[in-house]
């Protein structure tokens, strides 16, 4: 892509260094060219969904496509899966690249890279992608986790939006040493607290370690007893976010049944408001999971999901 329009703004997802180094590489990439900073803002998959999408010009990233995005000077840079098709917007798509890769190609076509950058890029690519074969891939999921325990915005705060400084913060060896000590314990815990949502989807309680690493080793045991686990926490203002994992493409299916998204095997949803609590969350999440049949009735989990809120309420 030769010419690139000035965006408004860049829109970036908020929960991974995926999204956090997607949107400073294209803030930086913006700058080179336009020699101004551009706004830029981090969403959830909820909050994305109920956005609406104003702006004249506007870069995005990590955020899946969609056609509501498909409007002329907007650019969209991504790795999820989409089953719409770019008649206006410019698309920049591939499910096999991490989108901080995709948009640090972006970068090195107009002459902004650097050893540093390769290097950060590289890691993420690596985390983000799960390529748990990969020599590297402890060290590339410590930097991941580096959002995943400080947060998209303390952290940017933390390194000034220069993600440069990211390489070799001295919190990895935080993150490095929890994951040593924790990890171990919070498999052991875990396997003991799964609870059944569906014959297919289990509720994974955690109580320390990384999340991801745990329930993935639990997806993989030979007697593992669910194709897709689940893992929940509630945020300060109540809000219950659910994360879904599988190893063979089945998460995405049941994220979308609450208004989620993200990978095939990496994906997440924002529950309603009515549900405050990871135990109120549980009995929501199974009314969907298992409508009750009612006769007549076309919408039966529909039914079911709303007499379970009205329950919560």
């Amino acid at each position: 892509m030769n010419s690139l329009p000035q965006p408004d703004k860049i829109l970036t997802h908020e929960s991974d260094l995926d999204g956090l180094l997607s949107g400073l590489l294209l803030q930086r990439l913006a700058k080179h060219i336009f020699h101004k900073e551009i706004l830029l803002e981090a969403w959830n998959y909820t909050g994305w969904k109920m956005r609406p999408m104003r702006e004249k010009s506007a870069w995005v990233c990590d955020l899946s496509f969609e056609s509501r995005l498909d409007q002329d000077n907007w650019v969209i840079i991504d790795h999820h899966t989409t089953n719409d098709t770019a008649e206006r917007a410019h698309l920049i798509h591939d499910l096999e690249k991490s989108a901080s890769l995709l948009c640090y190609e972006l970068c090195q076509q107009h002459g902004v890279q650097s050893e540093a950058l390769d290097r950060i890029v590289h890691l993420s690519n690596i985390a983000d992608l799960y390529l748990e074969k990969d020599p590297e891939f402890d060290l590339a999921v410590d930097y991941a986790n580096l959002v995943k325990a400080y947060g998209f915005w303390n952290l940017h705060s933390l390194i000034n939006g220069d993600p440069e400084k990211l390489l070799d913060h001295s919190l990895l060896e935080v993150i490095r040493t929890k994951r040593k000590i924790e990890d171990p314990i919070g498999l052991a815990w875990t396997r003991r607290h799964l609870h059944r949502l569906s014959d297919t989807v289990g509720f994974a309680e955690t109580v320390v370690g990384d999340v991801n690493s745990i329930v993935h080793n639990l997806l993989g045991e030979p007697d593992a007893k669910y194709k897709v686990l689940v893992t929940m926490f509630t945020k300060a203002n109540r809000t219950v976010m659910a994360s879904f994992r599988s190893l063979n493409g089945e998460a995405l299916g049941i994220a979308r049944q609450f208004q989620g998204g993200g990978h095939a095997n990496a994906c997440g949803a924002t529950l309603p408001k009515a549900v405050s609590s990871v135990d109120e969350a549980i009995v929501y999440m199974r009314q969907i999971l298992n409508p009750t049949p009612a006769k007549g009735a076309g919408l039966a989990s529909l039914e079911s999901a709303f007499a379970a809120l009205d329950k919560l309420n």
